[in-house]
């Protein structure tokens, strides 16, 4: 990891300014090679104006921040040159990086030295990537929150709780004649482990929050054919994206649209129609249609105010009546005819005539708590990887409860409490597996 890195952080394209940036040891002395200036004699954290030169020849006007070792993200020599933003200006001066001794970063190689490093801890750099994907002002809060540390303080807090049990627990196995050593008993690892299960079990069940607003909610709009699911997504996202036909059948396959509630976005589906097809590609639409109801967040459940529930209707209710639903009940400037459950709680729309489609938004951010959700402090999980070790740490801290149930030596329960540690350290990188740290970081862009 001694050796020279060198990428373009900004995106690809005709701008004002671009940004290379190289990071190691020798990073000062290649820039130095191709700049018409001694960059070793400047002070750090310095912006040097200057020319990128090749063979006598000026290649572009820039310019160049110097950071010197340790006070840099990725705590090496650190330096970025600001050139012009054309693509060939950009990649010629990257080339010369590269020929005078640089190496072609790897993606997410300049937050992975920061990780290894010390710079930043594992949960801190995804979220340095979450906030380079956020969409809306409040996965935006999200990440920042993990960068500034606010979530790895929490978890570094519940590892030092068990730290320092264990340490008292062998100091009292070790050194029992120590009278100034506070004595370990059951209720106290009893006080630790109910401290332990109220903060995590809050962060798992605070984690959905995070993912929705990191992800969004992932929203199906789901009925037989002709029924306006199709004019429900135009309206809901303001855009003719879905094609309205009086005919049946017409989506065939899904259509994806996106608006935002509360400062949520909102993937939704439009889906093709729920019927018995003999037509191959509807039925493989239809199939998809199905498919996709255990991967959303919330069901949009369409029927037709014209028309009395049939087969399908019954069994979509059936299918979707455990996930989060909304029943829309759509053409409801036609006749009644449709024979609904009286218990069912629908929101009635027209969305020939754009009416009852704001309801159907107000729903959706009573559901998810939106407005409320907006209020809280981002304190969240946002990742599978994440959550999933939190799983691990709560069941780990179930075992440990049933070990003190059965009333085990209180030596037994310090190896229940190592457990937990190491499984939290995880969500931190205190401990982690090297292919692991590769893949996530491999997800990163080019340049960060």
């Amino acid at each position: 990891m001694n050796d020279c890195i060198a990428a373009i952080s900004t995106a690809m394209g005709v701008g004002a300014i671009s940004i290379i940036r190289v990071s190691g040891d020798n990073s000062i002395d290649i820039v130095n090679k191709i700049f018409d200036k001694d960059l070793t004699k400047v002070k750090s954290h310095t912006i040097n104006y200057g020319h990128i030169i090749y063979e006598n020849e000026v290649i572009d006007e820039v310019m160049v921040s110097v950071m010197r070792a340790p006070k840099t993200f990725t705590m090496e020599d650190v330096v970025e040159i600001n050139s012009h933003g054309s693509i060939a200006t950009t990649n010629k001066i990257l080339e010369l990086l590269l020929i005078n001794g640089a190496r072609l970063a790897e993606p997410g190689e300049f937050t992975k030295r920061a990780f290894l490093n010390g710079r930043i801890d594992l949960l801190e750099a995804e979220s340095v990537m979450d906030l380079i994907n956020a969409k809306t002002e409040g996965s935006r809060k999200l990440a920042i929150n993990g960068i500034n540390g606010k979530i790895s303080s929490l978890i570094k807090e519940i590892i030092k709780r068990l730290i320092d049990l264990n340490a008292n627990i062998e100091v009292n196995i070790d050194y029992p004649e120590y009278e100034d050593i506070e004595i370990m008993t059951k209720s106290n690892v009893k006080e630790i482990s109910d401290y332990i299960n109220e903060k995590l079990n809050k962060l798992l069940k605070e984690s959905e929050n995070g993912k929705i607003i990191k992800e969004g909610i992932d929203t199906l709009i789901i009925g037989k054919p002709n029924v306006g699911k199709s004019s429900i997504l135009n309206r809901l996202i303001e855009e003719e994206k879905a094609i309205v036909t009086d005919v049946a059948g017409t989506t065939r396959d899904i259509v994806e649209g996106n608006i935002r509630i509360n400062g949520v976005l909102l993937n939704i589906i439009d889906t093709a129609g729920i019927r018995e097809t003999k037509d191959v590609v509807e039925k493989i639409g239809v199939e998809k249609s199905l498919n996709l109801i255990d991967k959303s967040d919330l069901i949009i459940l369409v029927f037709n105010n014209n028309e009395k529930l049939t087969k399908e209707d019954k069994e979509l209710l059936e299918k979707t009546k455990n996930k989060k639903r909304i029943i829309v009940v759509n053409k409801i400037d036609l006749d009644k005819k449709i024979d609904l459950d009286l218990d069912l709680e629908t929101v009635n729309v027209s969305a020939i005539n754009n009416q009852g489609i704001d309801e159907i938004k107000d729903k959706i951010s009573e559901l998810f708590n939106l407005e409320e959700l907006n209020n809280k402090d981002f304190t969240y999980l946002s990742n599978s990887r994440q959550i999933s070790l939190v799983k691990k740490a709560i069941n780990l801290s179930k075992k440990l409860e049933k070990s003190l149930d059965e009333d085990l030596p209180i030596d037994m329960l310090e190896i229940d409490i190592k457990e937990i540690c190491e499984v939290l350290g995880e969500i931190i990188g205190e401990s982690y597996d090297d292919k692991l740290v590769d893949t996530l970081f491999s997800n990163f862009c080019l340049g960060k």
